[in-house]
């Protein structure tokens, strides 16, 4: 028997303990992708399907020294690095893989680059260097796990950060790019360390420990000695995102959310601990930045409702600079070219899938390099959401946009809500062909709240759903129900609720919660026991999660945990469920859905079950997405009692 077959038996037999016999379930493999009571996609809807997701996005990734560019973009299954020469000129593919190459870092000085990968979505990356030309070479050991690459200002060193399978502890490496076998430990780390830039004189490196979204630690370390320096205030904590020196080695350059609600850029004088605010009294917040060359001056990237705008600044005055005027979407990059003349930025919004621009900082000039395809989509069929705010139990306002069919006259339209991850994440307005796919070959009304907890609307609403009061967001889902209830043009008997990883855990909670108010619910890779969950995801990971969700080894905390794990709830969940799970998930471990697929058959609730076994968080490969996707939308269909 082979190692796949074997796991595949594992995996079925764990599922189906304590459930009906495995003769009455209807199984059958598809390529990598397992179905368990799940019924065939028709043809139709599989034709109709393509179109989504044949379309491409271009996502800017760096500029090489010659004023080239490097992009992620999918012509295959997966994406991978490709090169463009100029503005509009053709993408040229550099990487080919099966697994996905998604970043790509330029070395300065050289026409080569540092990119990582994993194997089946594990995510444990090895990093390779490779020019335009020739093969590639590995930098990091095997076995490892590695991220944060950042090259020198000479492009002579890089340095990044290293973590083994089950330790929590990441270290710092440094390796001369032309020599991988140099590379050695600079710092034996404790914690999620992280390296985010070479002082000017290449003698020190500026690095971060993050411990929670709003509590991030910044350190110069002397790579000489190994010795961390701490930067900035001691005794309270800091959500610091991002860092960069000044010109001059003085001084550090990153967003802070310090006596704020709101992240925003500020420089801090590593001698002295002075901060000085570059936006004082910022009313959204910042959640990316570039610095110039030159240091000169610094580009972010602010998020407005979920909205993403460029503001450029002077770092000496803070005086803000004119930048592009984009259409209303999401940024995926920005960055300076190595000549400090010109941004390179990409864009998605929700009727285009994403492409790649430059921005010339003295005439103000926006150059769009790529085009991407929509693969056969008819742009008029692209629906834009709408922003709306509801009220929830404690009077506060939650934010979420809505994507509607048009409704014939005299019938309501059923909705589906989707909850992202995260948690600390936020659903956007960008290109989502799920979304598309769900108005258009679902009929249903599409509602994504950012309830209490997600990102983007400052660190107080953040830290709302902490610890002891992760149901109060669930308690915001109950809100959209009453809201939607509200309203003529929706049907409230026909709701679906559909959520990934955190979401899937919002998924599972609120079909045990609002049993009666849905029609059915689809779990990806959620949580479903919290004990469990902490227990066995990644040991890089755990102590991360703790700070979020609570320390399963305090029994106060275990407590709640006993009374919130859908796992605990599953009496209350009647309504019909699909549950998706990547085989490699080092986040959300397999155990997690299994234990729940189990756990409802065994009560006699419907339950779909799809397993794919070369993915790891989430859906990657194009192949496995549109298998996927396709049913979900059999399901939703079956549910809502649409087409």
């Amino acid at each position: 028997m082979t190692t796949r077959a074997l796991l595949l038996g594992t995996v079925l037999a764990f599922a189906f303990a304590g459930s009906a016999p495995a003769a009455d379930l209807a199984k059958r493999q598809a390529g990598q992708i397992v179905y368990d009571n799940v019924p065939e996609t028709p043809a139709e809807l599989k034709a109709a399907l393509a179109p989504y997701y044949n379309a491409r996005s271009a996502v800017f990734e760096d500029w090489l020294d010659d004023g080239s560019i490097l992009i992620a973009t999918r012509f295959g299954d997966v994406n991978q690095i490709h090169h463009v020469a100029a503005p509009g000129a053709a993408r040229t593919q550099l990487t080919f893989f099966p697994e996905p190459v998604n970043s790509a870092k330029a070395q300065p000085g050289q026409a080569r680059f540092v990119y990582p990968r994993d194997v089946g979505g594990a995510e444990y990356y090895q990093a390779y260097l490779r020019g335009l030309t020739g093969a590639e070479v590995q930098l990091t050991a095997p076995k490892t796990r590695n991220a944060n690459f950042t090259f020198s200002g000479d492009g002579k060193l890089v340095a990044w950060s290293q973590v083994t399978p089950g330790d929590p502890n990441y270290d710092i490496l440094l390796a001369d790019p032309a020599r991988p076998e140099s590379r050695r430990v600079v710092h034996e780390g404790q914690g999620a360390l992280a390296v985010l830039d070479f002082a000017p004189d290449g003698k020190s490196l500026l690095v971060s420990r993050y411990n929670s979204a709003t509590f991030v630690e910044l350190f110069v370390l002397d790579i000489a000695s190994g010795a961390l320096k701490p930067v900035g205030p001691a005794g309270r904590k800091i959500g610091y995102q991002g860092g960069a020196f000044t010109a001059d080695g003085t001084g550090v350059v990153m967003l802070s959310d310090d006596k704020a609600d709101m992240a925003r850029p500020v420089v801090l004088n590593i001698a002295t601990g002075a901060v000085r605010d570059l936006e004082p009294g910022a009313k959204w917040s910042a959640e990316a930045f570039d610095l110039s060359p030159d240091g000169a001056l610094i580009a972010s990237t602010v998020n407005e409702e979920g909205y993403s705008k460029i503001v450029l600044r002077e770092v000496a005055t803070g005086k803000q600079l004119p930048t592009p005027a984009l259409p209303q979407g999401v940024l995926t990059g920005l960055g300076f070219s190595p000549d400090g003349k010109q941004l390179g930025l990409s864009l998605s919004t929700s009727t285009s899938s994403g492409d790649v621009w430059s921005f010339a900082l003295a005439d103000q000039k926006l150059v769009r390099w790529t085009q991407s395809e929509l693969g056969g989509l008819d742009p008029a069929k692209l629906v834009e959401p709408t922003l709306f705010r509801y009220p929830t139990f404690d009077k506060r306002s939650i934010p979420a946009f809505i994507y509607k069919p048009a409704a014939k006259a005299g019938e309501k339209l059923p909705v589906v809500i989707q909850i992202h991850g995260g948690p600390e994440g936020q659903e956007q307005p960008n290109f989502n062909p799920r979304r598309q796919s769900w108005v258009n070959e679902v009929g249903a009304a599409v509602i994504i709240p950012n309830v209490r907890g997600s990102t983007g609307y400052g660190k107080t609403y953040l830290d709302l759903d902490n610890a002891e009061k992760r149901e109060d967001s669930v308690k915001d889902i109950g809100a959209l129900l009453d809201w939607i209830a509200t309203q003529p043009d929706l049907d409230a008997s026909r709701v679906a609720v559909v959520g990934q990883s955190y979401g899937g855990y919002m998924s599972l909670a609120v079909a045990a919660h609002y049993n009666d108010r849905i029609a059915g619910a689809i779990d990806l890779y959620g949580i479903s026991n919290w004990k469990t969950f902490l227990e066995n995801t990644e040991g890089y990971r755990r102590d991360l999660r703790r700070a979020e969700y609570g320390d399963e080894r305090d029994p106060k905390m275990a407590a709640v945990f006993d009374k919130i794990s859908p796992l605990n709830m599953s009496a209350k969940m009647k309504k019909p469920m699909m549950i998706y799970q990547g085989a490699n998930d080092p986040r959300v471990p397999q155990s997690e859905s299994e234990q729940m697929v189990a756990r409802l058959r065994a009560q006699g609730t419907e339950v779909w079950y799809v397993l794919a076994l070369d993915e790891g968080h989430g859906v990657s490969k194009k192949q496995n997405t549109e298998a996927v996707r396709a049913s979900e939308i059999v399901f939703l269909r079956k549910v809502l009692g649409t087409k």
